[in-house]
């Protein structure tokens, strides 16, 4: 397996020139029924985003920070916060909250040192910002950009592309 330099340019094609849900339609179901599900209002939309966010970043994924950044701004959520999602630990901007559903995607999408990812003690923090259906949501939410994080990064849509037309 060879990769690529470091310096050489990422091209501006997607990997897979059709879009997948065209070639499997029976994910536009899928999508919508998660979007719904993440958007049922009882974790604000901008913790939703901040937390896809941050996962595009994790994961390594250019379509998904971007496009998520992208969310973030049209929202009116300020420079500084969207720029200091990558250090939010030691950043100003973040309630308590948010920090909780940072933590909690951490968790999820990076391997643990040892025990478990989510031990005990992350759980009951974040359960102390979330009720049971806030609580829920999020780890929907997080469920819902880990499943589309699979997608960008086997398929590359190109970053900055409409959300609805990453494939052109």
């Amino acid at each position: 397996m060879n990769a690529r330099l470091i310096t050489a340019e990422v091209p501006m094609a997607p990997r897979m020139s059709e879009d997948p849900s065209e070639l499997v339609p029976e994910l536009a179901e899928v999508s919508a029924a998660l979007f719904k599900v993440v958007g049922n209002g009882s974790v604000p939309r901008s913790t939703i985003s901040l937390v896809h966010l941050r996962a595009g970043q994790i994961v390594g994924s250019s379509y998904l920070t971007v496009l998520h950044t992208g969310f973030l701004r049209k929202a009116g959520v300020s420079e500084e916060r969207i720029t200091s999602v990558a250090s939010w630990q030691d950043s100003p901007y973040f309630s308590a909250a948010e920090r909780a559903a940072l933590a909690l995607v951490e968790a999820v999408l990076q391997p643990a040192a040892a025990g478990e990812r989510v031990p005990d003690e992350l759980y009951a923090q974040v359960a102390e910002y979330y009720e049971p259906k806030a609580l829920a949501t999020l780890m929907f939410a997080i469920g819902q950009v880990s499943f589309f994080s699979s997608i960008a990064l086997v398929a590359k849509p190109v970053p900055g592309r409409s959300f609805t037309d990453p494939w052109k």
